[in-house]
């Protein structure tokens, strides 16, 4: 076995160690489809903040590549470019495997996959299911062309699409499972209305705080229903669902005492973080501060905070960690997910909040 099988064979064996591979058939595809095929140059974060390139001429490139790790393959839709915005990349192998696992998929289903990017995941899904079952559409036509040319270069032939992936592919709908491995703001209705009933729509929650992987159920008609996944998961937005900057920080203030720290609010670990993200939609936030369109803002400090414009979010947060607690501190897991004529919701007994 050469050096790249058998680091194949180590990320394989440790996703399934680690309990996130439980069907043969992801060890398998794990096992056998070449990641450093997919990744001739990515990008590593220095201490510094600077971005390394790195190639199959730097010394532990391979070794790298089959780390269970994200890595940057691009910036601001350029990959000639080293910095700025990432706009794909490949996505930690973790996060692949409890993604792929979600999709329950089975021999002779169809997968509409959104967000091509690499083609590393669109090759785990034509290993797994056949070439003829995979359609994989991502907008940006050159990481279409170069995954193309890498998945028919290492025997693998899905339909490549270039086109807006919130629009899901009517010409080959509809699916049994689509996977999207970007995040949405919400769920676009036609990936619901183009995969079939009982199929599911796996992707992430794009939201500023607090996002999360989603399983769906479709009923086939443009609505479903399901569940935020118990797993963390987090990836590069759908470009039309970027949050936007939001303004704030200056102008009058109020000063008031916290014992809240703003990592319990902000922090992927925390368990309150989905609850907090919940409870101040459209809210962005940065090191140590969080803003809102409507020109509300905070400045956090330790001890104290600043809170500016028409609403104090540092309270709202505040008075939804007291809720979290009345509530009996629920997880990320135990949230529901509707799609209806209503409108997207989350959900948790009896309660309700708008995505």
């Amino acid at each position: 076995m050469d050096d790249a099988g058998a680091l194949r064979t180590e990320l394989a064996n440790q996703l399934l160690g680690d309990g996130v591979l439980r069907d043969p058939k992801w060890h398998r595809a794990f096992q056998a489809v070449p990641r450093h095929e997919f990744l001739p140059r990515f990008y590593r974060q220095l201490h510094s903040g600077d971005w390394e390139p790195l190639t199959a001429s730097d010394p532990g490139w391979l070794e790298l590549v089959y780390a269970d790790r994200v890595w940057v393959t691009q910036f601001d839709g350029d990959d000639t470019v080293t910095g700025g915005t990432p706009t794909c990349s490949s996505s930690m192998p973790t996060i692949m495997a409890i993604m792929l696992e979600a999709l329950d998929v089975h021999t002779g289903q169809s997968v509409l996959e959104v967000g091509t990017g690499t083609g590393y995941n669109a090759a785990l899904l034509c290993h797994a299911v056949g070439s003829g079952n995979v359609t994989t559409v991502d907008v940006d036509p050159n990481i279409s062309r170069r995954a193309r040319e890498r998945l028919h270069a290492n025997g693998f032939s899905p339909t490549c699409v270039t086109g807006d992936g919130a629009l899901g592919h009517p010409g080959r709908a509809p699916y049994d499972r689509v996977l999207a491995t970007c995040s949405v703001a919400t769920i676009p209705l036609a990936w619901m209305e183009q995969t079939k009933p009982g199929g599911l729509v796996v992707t992430t929650l794009h939201r500023p705080i607090g996002a999360g992987l989603v399983r769906i159920v479709s009923h086939g008609d443009g609505t479903g229903e399901g569940r935020v996944l118990t797993e963390d998961g987090r990836f590069m937005p759908l470009r039309a669902h970027a949050h936007r900057p939001a303004p704030g920080g200056e102008g009058a203030f109020e000063r008031s005492t916290t014992t809240l720290p703003f990592t319990t609010v902000l922090d992927p670990s925390s368990p309150f973080e989905f609850f907090a993200g919940i409870s101040l939609p459209g809210v962005v936030a940065g090191p140590n501060w969080l803003a809102h369109s409507d020109g509300s803002w905070v400045h956090h400090h330790g001890s104290h905070v600043d809170q500016g414009g028409p609403r104090r979010l540092w309270d709202i947060a505040e008075d939804a960690l007291v809720a979290w607690h009345e509530l009996g501190k629920p997880r990320r897991g135990q949230f529901g997910i509707t799609i209806g004529p209503e409108g997207q919701h989350l959900t948790l007994g009896g309660l309700r909040w708008h995505l």
